[in-house]
């Protein structure tokens, strides 16, 4: 914030007023590197001024100035600051930043696994461990001034989301809440939301990019910018498609099959097929962005196995991005990052592999990647020692690795359940990590170009700035039990009442009620347009609708009755029978030539027609009942296929002397039906039907009706949408209280409750309140997506017989979800597993009945797929042996996997270590499973 040389004296002045009306903020800037720009300052002077502030800023922007100087604040204050994160990753990340400013004795770390200094005065962590902090009301929070919550948008991720309206509702009203987010087209709306629940905060949106972007396209070998013109980053350009670009992507496309076709093959007189277009391979296409200058790069791969291909491809090459001193360096960064891994580790876990081609400057990263590999890449290429990152969309969601250039190969991606185009929002966020500040002048977004790939498509994408923040929160188990035991449940529903998925329902449907009201007055407009009786002519018109209505009823009871009785003469038909085609192309005679019955569907009888031609035929080619109009004798074995024997059947058909009967006339029960002649009768004789404006008045009472029944539907989307967390929320109640989770059962009075509160002893009082039984407490301790399970099959004692690897490998079920495309088939170990297995999944499936019942999301289903990895692995196995395993029984299981979901188990271990003491036997099994799991690669830069 230094003065600029040439700067005004008006600005002199500004600034030295500034500096006398921020002083915290001008000591801070001058230890500063860099001017700060226009949103950053205004987003530290809202802080300093004791605003909340959300900043909305892109990628690579600077936004974590912002909280950064909330931490400097705190310490200025004396007062405590957290830093939470999405991920442990960030957390690292950041954790590191904040020391080598502030040193280690003011900063602390949290992430679940990992706990430095949790006393400091800055304390960085995950976003679950301050939630998990404010439910069990730690000492920690006292003197709590400021919470940073980077990446903020993630209140929208499905599985995730919740956490971050949990904490942001549930810190003390004195502490100033810094959301520092990614640009979203609705921050105004998230911002009313957080001023309404946390007080004064200020809102600083900034949708320039601090290093501009480049888009282009590569077809073939020819990188091509998309956009046409030098002004393209103008305010208020109008973006024009380069045409060299459209020409080129014709030229080539009419020349290739689209991608995945298969065209026809080896038929005469069929097309020639088109030959398959073949992009340049990984190989050309980094070292076509090194001769341009455009390294380091990400290369986004939407598939692991991608990912490592590409790497492996590069490697085969004989591709060097570095030099000789760059390899002495990563070779240093690699032997302090893996010091922890087991020598004996390093061969199964392909360390030499990965070590030779980050020496070259090449890496992959994506999810299935071993924590300290995945953290070593992440530094390697902040310091500019990795070139080229082959990488899926995981590493765009937080991590700071911004690159000089992006590269997407596809513009779809597969989402669990089915191949998806990118959205604006997701193609914003993966190109939004090229260009580093500080480093380069611009950056680049770069899309491989195949067939079916539309330049407009990717236009589109590139010029979108849509990337609405939608909530993904709804209460569930352990939340309903900890609001209750802390705040009652009538509190608890105000509470819910407040949630920004709440507020952004109700706003949903602000429309919605302007729409009511403006039906209604349509409404009352139709009514007043009918001359004569409004009441006498809606009564007519419904009379009309019901005779119309019996009308299609018995013409659909004729059919089905027609097609019965055609479907039973069928049946009845014989070999040598000669029946009549009344009509299509076969009309005329044929004889059966196989009667063609079938146990489960409708008969479809072989036949020869006289025309020689031979098919099956259906109940559809004969619209009445068929009867056999006589016999000829057939030969015992018919060939069909031979046209020989088809011609003699038909010429023994033709001299058989049998002739087609005359047309037999159709009979319909429209007429004889008596509840359509009543209904006809009333309509003739009511006072309307000769009325001379009859029909026009008709016309303005049925355009009544339809939008009577348009706002009756919108009034039922209203009632659904509004109060409908608190009503969730009653049913979870419901629920809890009918298993005794809560004492006083309220099904009497809530929806769709049943059931009774016998048997829970002396907290059972019947005072209506509701109240946390001792199961109940145990449930606000349990953090799991599968959390009221775990208490289930803590109740009923499933666990109690099972020594502490049989432990884990049934916990293991509970939180391990196998991916769609990589699952074996599930093996489950001896002992007392499959048993404790069998009734872990019995108590799932009372309680998702329980749950269908009471209208509520089901719980996912246990999943066994890594129960014997994680159990021979408790029992001392080495990772090979575990890995091996996991491959012959069909199981893709890398070795990132393997720890991650290790530590998963270990963490719902350790919670349920904590929630029954080591005095129980299933908690001292818990504590004895932790220690057997928390060795070798598991363990390694965990503290």
């Amino acid at each position: 914030m230094a003065d600029s040389p040439s700067s005004s004296p008006a600005e002199a002045y500004a600034a030295s007023a500034r500096r006398g009306k921020y002083p915290q903020l001008t000591r801070f800037a001058a230890e500063a590197s860099f001017e700060f720009d226009p949103f950053q300052i205004r987003g530290c002077e809202a802080l300093e001024d004791g605003h909340g502030v959300l900043v909305c800023a892109p990628t690579g922007a600077g936004k974590t100035v912002v909280g950064e100087f909330a931490v400097h604040l705190a310490l200025a204050e004396g007062r405590k600051c957290f830093y939470t994160t999405p991920i442990k990753a960030l957390s690292n990340q950041k954790y590191a930043d904040l020391v080598a400013r502030h040193g280690a004795d003011a900063v602390g770390l949290l992430t679940g696994d990992t706990s430095i200094n949790g006393n400091a005065q800055v304390v960085v962590m995950t976003t679950e461990v301050l939630r998990n902090m404010l439910y069990a009301g730690s000492s920690t929070i006292i003197d709590l001034g400021y919470v940073v919550m980077d990446e903020v948008h993630y209140l929208a991720d499905r599985f995730r989301g919740a956490v971050w309206e949990e904490v942001i509702l549930h810190l003390p009203e004195h502490v100033r809440v810094v959301g520092l987010s990614a640009t979203v087209s609705n921050a105004e709306e998230f911002g009313e939301w957080l001023v309404e629940v946390r007080g004064d905060t200020t809102v600083v949106v900034d949708e320039h990019r601090p290093v501009p972007l480049w888009q282009h396209m590569l077809v073939g070998n020819r990188l091509l910018d998309l956009f046409a013109g030098d002004d393209v980053h103008a305010p208020g350009a109008e973006l024009r498609i380069n045409p060299t670009l459209l020409r080129r992507t014709e030229e080539i496309g009419r020349q290739y099959a689209p991608a995945g076709f298969r065209g026809p093959r080896g038929r005469r007189g069929a097309p020639p097929r088109m030959p398959r277009f073949r992009p340049p391979s990984r190989v050309d296409v980094v070292e076509q962005l090194d001769r341009a200058g455009l390294l380091p790069a990400i290369v986004f791969i939407f598939s692991r196995a991608g990912c490592d291909a590409a790497v492996a491809q590069c490697v085969r090459s004989g591709l060097r991005l570095n030099g000789p001193g760059e390899v002495e360096e990563i070779r240093r960064v690699i032997e302090e990052r893996t010091a922890d891994l087991p020598e004996g580790d390093l061969g199964v876990l392909g360390y030499w592999e990965w070590r030779e081609a980050l020496e070259r400057g090449i890496a992959g990263h994506h999810a299935g990647l071993l924590p300290a590999f995945k953290e070593t890449v992440e530094e390697l290429f902040v310091r500019g020692l990795v070139k080229v990152v082959f990488a899926t969309e995981t590493l765009a969601l937080g991590i700071n690795m911004p690159a000089r250039t992006v590269v997407l190969e596809r513009l779809v991606k597969y989402n669990g359940e089915a191949h998806v185009d990118l959205t604006p929002g997701e193609y914003t966020q993966l190109t939004g990590r090229a260009g580093r500040r500080g480093i380069d002048v611009e950056g680049h977004a770069v899309v491989a170009w195949q067939p079916g790939v539309d330049p407009k498509q990717v236009a589109g994408l590139a010029s979108t700035r849509t990337y609405p923040l939608r909530s993904s929160f709804r209460p569930g188990y352990n939340m309903a039990v900890n609001l209750v035991a802390q705040v009652g449940a009538a509190e608890a529903r105000e509470l819910l009442e407040q949630s920004f998925a709440q507020f952004q329902a109700d706003r949903s449907v602000v429309g919605t009620a302007r729409r009511i009201e403006r039906n209604k007055e349509a409404l009352k407009g139709y009514t007043a347009a009918v001359t004569g009786d409004f009441d006498e002519m809606l009564e007519y018109v419904e009379l009309r609708a019901k005779i119309s209505a019996r009308e299609k009823a018995l013409s659909r009871q004729n059919t089905a009755v027609r097609r019965a009785g055609t479907a039973e003469s069928l049946e009845k038909l014989r070999k040598g029978d000669v029946i009549a085609v009344p009509a299509g192309r076969r009309a005329g005679l044929a004889v059966v030539v196989d009667p063609g019955l079938d146990p489960i569907r409708e008969p479809r009888p072989v036949v020869v027609t006289e025309d020689r031609w031979s098919g099956p035929l259906s109940v559809a080619d004969f619209p009445a009942p068929v009867e056999a109009l006589g016999r000829i004798k057939l030969p015992k074995h018919i060939e069909l296929r031979s046209p020989r024997t088809r011609r003699d059947i038909a010429s023994t058909l033709r001299n058989a002397g049998i002739s087609l009967p005359g047309r037999q006339k159709r009979r319909s029960g429209a007429n004889e039906d008596g509840e359509l002649a009543v209904l006809q009768r009333a309509l003739r004789a009511h006072p309307c039907h000769g009325l001379a404006e009859r029909e026009a008045n008709l016309r303005w009472v049925e355009r009544y009706q339809r939008l009577a029944e348009e706002t009756k539907q919108l009034e039922r989307k209203v009632a659904a949408t509004t109060h409908s967390l608190a009503r969730a929320f009653d049913r979870i109640l419901a629920l809890l209280g009918e298993r005794g989770y809560l004492a006083a059962a309220r099904s009497a009075s809530v929806e769709g409750a049943g059931g009774g509160m016998d048997g829970l002893g002396p907290e059972s009082a019947g005072d209506g309140e509701d109240r946390v039984t001792e199961h109940g407490r145990r449930l606000t301790r349990l953090y799991s997506e599968s959390d009221l399970l775990a208490a289930e099959c803590i109740r009923h004692g499933v666990w109690r017989k099972l020594n502490p690897a049989e432990l884990a490998a049934v916990v293991s079920t509970l939180v391990f979800e196998a991916r769609r495309d990589t699952a074996g088939e599930p093996r489950l170990p001896g002992g007392a597993v499959p048993e404790a297995w069998q009734e872990t999944a019995r108590l799932w499936v009372e309680l998702t009945e329980d749950e269908r019942r009471h209208r509520l999301d089901r719980t996912r289903e246990p999943d066994a797929g890594f129960a014997w990895p994680v159990y021979r692995w408790a029992r001392g196995e080495s990772l090979e042996k575990v890995l091996t395993a996991a491959e012959a029984n069909g199981q893709e299981l890398s070795a990132g996997d393997f720890v991650r979901w290790s530590r998963q188990v270990i963490d719902l271990l350790d919670q349920i270590r904590d929630v029954l003491g080591k005095a129980d036997p299933v908690g001292a099994a818990a504590a004895e499973a932790v220690k057997a799991l928390r060795r070798g690669v598991v363990a390694a830069g965990a503290a």
